[in-house]
């Protein structure tokens, strides 16, 4: 057996308190592909990269750069399981590895703590560790349970393929990385006419972000698939508690089950839905349990 790779988990806010089910079902799924996750200490908020970068962009360096720092005391490279907590952490490696007078202005703020960012680390979502270091391959040997049948609507969002110089994931256009991961447990992925559109989450103007998450939605429906498949938790929060606000708002009627891809993971590699946290979902995905029952 090959030896276990080993990664820093940073599972930013919104996983760990509003969403444990998704670290839970990461946690569960990554031994049975040969990944180790490093847990440290001190690990903050990431910071949010829409609200936080637009107040005060060089405390946000600074305190994404704070993060980096654990990771590089520990000598091991980061991955992510928030597309949001990705593009912080990531955008600030690029900017700090590019500007060396603005590297200096936040380790002079790090210096207070003790601590000084030198760009030794590389940050990752964990789909692209997959891809790139696990390989798909690995997750296919970890299947037992291939979910035959499946239809998935693959949702993209924004933060993990933009901006494209600086995540270098995959073409920002024409994404393949979900596709290929959703195959490798069995599933069929769906394309849809807007499955490369923003959930809204971050919108700031009042009417547009229900406008968007209904947009997606509609598209979703028109496709007859069994569930949407993400990998962000704020997309998610839009969609599954969000489903049922604009389900309201708009007077129609949506019942989309949304799952984190690794919660499918889990149930190809032969968990319970229990122990991948489907029932602490607002749309409870009966119809998709029973499909692959």
């Amino acid at each position: 057996m090959s030896e276990e790779k080993k990664y820093v988990p940073f599972f930013g806010c919104m996983i760990s308190v509003k969403y444990p089910q998704f670290e839970a079902a990461v946690r569960k799924t990554m031994s049975k592909v040969g990944m180790t996750l490093v847990d440290l200490d001190g690990f903050t908020c990431c910071p949010d990269p829409i609200y936080f970068k637009s107040s005060d962009k060089l405390t946000w360096l600074t305190i994404a750069a704070r993060n980096l720092c654990i990771a590089e005391e520990a000598g091991l490279d980061i991955t992510t399981m928030c597309s949001g907590c990705t593009a912080t952490l990531s955008e600030t490696r690029y900017h700090l590895a590019h500007d060396e007078a603005l590297k200096k202005r936040v380790n002079q703020r790090l210096k207070k703590i003790g601590k000084e960012y030198k760009g030794t680390v590389s940050v990752r979502h964990i789909v692209t560790v997959l891809r790139d270091d696990i390989g798909i391959d690995k997750v296919v040997a970890s299947v037992v349970k291939p979910l035959n049948g499946l239809r998935v609507a693959v949702h993209y969002g924004c933060h993990l393929l933009k901006p494209s110089k600086i995540m270098q994931v995959d073409d920002p256009d024409r994404p393949t990385i979900l596709e290929r991961l959703l195959e490798a447990i069995g599933a069929e992925p769906v394309q849809h006419d807007a499955n490369l559109l923003c959930c809204g989450k971050a919108c700031m103007e009042p009417d547009m972000p229900a406008q968007m998450t209904f947009d997606i939605l509609t598209s979703i429906k028109r496709t007859d698939v069994d569930c949407m498949g993400l990998i962000c938790p704020t997309c998610f929060d839009a969609y599954d508690l969000g489903q049922i606000k604009i389900s309201r708002q708009f007077k129609t009627k949506f019942d989309i089950p949304i799952i984190y891809y690794f919660q499918l993971l889990g149930l190809a590699q032969g968990l319970s839905p229990e122990d991948v946290g489907l029932n602490m979902h607002k749309i409870m995905p009966e119809p998709l349990l029973a499909k692959v029952a």
